[in-house]
């Protein structure tokens, strides 16, 4: 099956400190796929290139064989940039919904501006895809009455009403208190079981074993083993890979 995402040579420096020595990875239309590796290992750096929210130092990538932030041969500007990025629906670590808006006009309003909906229809997609993360009961409510992990699952619904060939997720639970992260892990299984693609920069191992179909583990800005999920976090072949598991409780 032709991949949905294509990556080749993805390189990232700031100044003199390279952080992505060349990343190549594919994504099949359906895959999940887990990035795992210690903390300033350029998991979350990977995931925020590929949308060109961190504009790469050198590589390609593709998205349904379309070269994201190229045109002609020149960089695209932000305004050209903004249908590429629609296509890739971004969870980020904090949830950034905004105060003065309701749940239900926090997703609406990313409808309205991506897709161009009008003001009835992006409601109903909001309310919509609220129900799909268990929402629906805190529509009316502001962010400030929500607890963090009932954040994160708005502003996944947020990033769904984009409708996404691919949702990105960078640590969605790591601003999380531990018994909140469950509520938001399973709402993210139950996308994967719709066979929605998905790269997901994750620190919950098990969670990576039990939900994505191949794991890459990112170390020093390269990737350092790759294969499917149980293979690489029950059985790694790399000693370094080996070392990582080793320190996290899974």
């Amino acid at each position: 099956m032709d991949a949905l995402l294509r990556v080749t040579g993805l390189r990232k420096a700031y100044g003199p400190v390279e952080v992505l020595k060349g990343i190549d990875l594919s994504v099949r239309p359906g895959e999940k796929i887990a990035l795992i590796g210690p903390s300033g290992s350029g998991k979350s750096t990977c995931l925020r290139c590929l949308n060109f929210l961190e504009k790469p130092s050198a590589g390609q990538i593709f998205l349904d064989e379309e070269e994201i932030g190229v045109r002609n041969g020149r960089p695209m500007s932000d305004r050209e940039l903004a249908p590429q990025r629609s296509e890739m629906g971004m969870v980020f670590q904090l949830f950034n919904l905004w105060p003065h808006l309701t749940v239900t006009e926090n997703v609406a309003i990313a409808a309205r501006k991506v897709r161009g909906l009008p003001a009835k229809e992006a409601r109903e997609l909001a309310l919509e895809m609220l129900a799909k993360v268990h929402m629906t009961h805190r529509a009316d409510a502001s962010p400030a009455e929500l607890s963090g992990g009932q954040q994160q699952r708005v502003a996944i619904a947020r990033a769904l009403s984009q409708k996404p060939k691919l949702m990105l997720f960078d640590e969605p639970t790591s601003a999380l208190d531990p018994e909140l992260v469950h509520e938001v892990l399973k709402v993210i299984e139950e996308l994967a079981a719709e066979g929605r693609t998905m790269l997901i920069v994750t620190h919950e191992i098990a969670f990576a074993r039990d939900v994505a179909d191949r794991v890459l583990f990112l170390d020093g800005g390269v990737i350092v083993e790759e294969g499917p999920a149980r293979n690489v976090i029950s059985h790694p072949r790399e000693p370094r890979t080996q070392s990582f598991l080793k320190q996290i409780r899974h």
